[in-house]
């Protein structure tokens, strides 16, 4: 489950917001014409001396509502899958799946909040505007391995996409991510949001069966 853990960190700090509304709405406002999202992702992790400590590459989806696929295939091939109902986390070469609603998960994967309007949610947060983009801070009080979220868009429009994600967490190690290849507001379909589980693999069911 380490991996999971360290997933749910990177995801977890994607995004919520204010304590500045009017950068706060204006974020809401820039999400609000991503109405859906596809991409390749570069990944690279540093410690809080600066020092490289991974390097990984993989593939990201989004759709409104709550809708994600976040699959890394280098240097290990893990899958994240929400429907927007059940989130799946799939680990091949663990060999296991675990199985999550997504409405337990806001709290503790803010990444949602990409396709989320929830006021309460978002209230969670603070937002700066930046010369690049957005910087996201938990408020005094919300429970956070993040400290800090930098958030960059690309084109113009209708046509913004994620162009770089940087997340900081407490212990000053940095994930940066840069987005190619973007799909934006193109129609995804339905199964890239599905997830049947292998046969043979380990099965941790943690929605109640519901």
């Amino acid at each position: 489950m380490k991996k999971f853990n360290a997933l749910l960190l990177v995801l977890g700090s994607v995004l919520a917001a204010p304590s500045f509304a009017d950068d706060s709405q204006a974020l809401q406002d820039r999400l609000a014409t991503l109405k859906s999202f596809k991409a390749q992702f570069a990944q690279k992790v540093t410690d809080k001396e600066g020092q490289a400590v991974m390097q990984g590459e993989g593939t990201i989806a989004l759709q409104q509502p709550m809708m994600i696929r976040w699959q890394q295939t280098n240097p290990d091939d893990t899958l994240f899958v929400s429907n927007g109902d059940k989130t799946y986390y799939f680990d091949s070469f663990a060999e296991q799946v675990t199985i999550m609603k997504t409405s337990s998960l806001i709290d503790s994967t803010p990444f949602v909040l990409l396709t989320s309007k929830d006021p309460a949610q978002w209230e969670k947060y603070s937002v700066l505007a930046t010369s690049t983009g957005f910087s996201v801070t938990p408020n005094k009080g919300v429970e956070s391995q993040v400290e800090q979220l930098d958030i960059a868009f690309s084109g113009a429009g209708n046509e913004q996409g994620l162009a770089k994600l940087v997340v900081t967490d407490n212990s000053g190690q940095l994930s940066s991510f840069t987005f190619n290849n973007a799909q934006v507001n193109t129609p995804l379909d339905k199964s890239t949001f599905e997830f049947t589980p292998p046969e043979g693999v380990e099965i941790d069911d943690q929605s109640n069966g519901e």
